[in-house]
């Protein structure tokens, strides 16, 4: 993902919170809805844990089925590179994702931000089965299907967090450590570490909106 500075972070937060949110399908909508029964409305750090947790998934859905399709190439190596092109694309945002997750789950541990077992740990991995399922089974059908669940989630989790930010002023003064900062960067401040964060997802639905308008493998 583009490392912005913080004042482009500070112009991207603008960008997002005067953007409508993307028409949401009936399963993105039942998903969020779910998501707000179980964690509530208010946007915390836990949820956006959890809203991570599940964000992973179809990047690992998409890899797994590209695996099956490049054994089916025989004969067909320009097809192949492409379809492997694909399946580094898939890692590249699932381990941005993944960077997203742990540094998180650091700071719900630096805060001592209680969290129990069934919400923050069974609940999560059963959505993200169900998620993942769903995310495999659109893309087998049509793969546009799964690329527009995803473009909105990730449209989602971007206005999630540029919201959190503006209800969090006090973040823009507190300092920002972490012990993955040679791997995701250092930020001055949380407000500017959730500002890029929130851009991330932004990226991720623009690719997923891209690959929407692209054919399937053939």
């Amino acid at each position: 993902m583009g490392t912005l500075t913080p004042e482009q972070r500070l112009a991207e937060q603008g960008v997002t919170l005067a953007t409508p949110r993307r028409p949401y399908s009936l399963a993105a909508r039942l998903l969020f809805a779910t998501l707000d029964a179980v964690y509530g409305k208010d946007r915390t750090m836990s949820k956006l844990k959890v809203l991570e947790l599940v964000a992973r998934v179809p990047y690992q859905a998409w890899e797994q089925v590209s695996y099956i399709a490049i054994t089916h190439t025989q004969g067909r190596t320009e097809l192949a590179r492409r379809i492997h092109d694909r399946v580094v694309e898939a890692r590249a945002q699932q381990d941005n994702e993944q960077w997203h997750l742990l540094i998180l789950n650091e700071l719900v541990d630096q805060r001592g931000i209680p969290e129990d077992r069934l919400h923050f740990t069974v609940l999560p991995q059963v959505l993200a089965f169900i998620y993942y399922q769903l995310s495999w089974v659109l893309f087998i059908i049509r793969p546009a299907w799964s690329y527009r669940l995803n473009a909105s989630f990730e449209d989602h989790a971007e206005h999630e967090y540029m919201e959190l930010v503006k209800e969090n002023p006090e973040w823009e003064n507190e300092p920002f450590e972490t012990s993955f900062a040679h791997d995701y960067g250092t930020y001055a401040s949380l407000a500017d570490l959730f500002r890029q964060i929130g851009y991330d997802e932004r990226v991720h639905k623009e690719e997923s909106v891209t690959r929407m308008a692209e054919p399937r493998f053939s």
